[in-house]
């Protein structure tokens, strides 16, 4: 399968999609954790139709996993980043 494979446990991908990957979810991070917090977060509570639905917090954790998986250094996810 070209530059990816697929098994039924398992998908592979190229290293450097992965890290554009990475960019991509590091920079939403950093935008997520800036200066426009809580207009995001009352964004996202439109979006989602309930405050308790998603929050802007679980969307945070849930990118940092994703980013983990890609290959990361875990800074983010296990709160070692400044």
């Amino acid at each position: 399968m070209a530059d990816h494979e697929r098994t039924a446990d398992t998908i592979r991908i190229d290293a450097g999609d992965a890290a554009e990957l990475l960019e991509v979810l590091g920079f939403i991070s950093d935008w997520l954790d800036g200066p426009d917090a809580t207009q995001l977060d009352q964004s996202l509570t439109r979006f989602v139709g309930h405050p308790a639905a998603y929050s802007r917090d679980a969307l945070q954790a849930d990118l940092d996993r994703l980013a983990f998986l890609l290959g990361d250094d875990s800074d983010r996810l296990f709160g070692t980043s400044e």
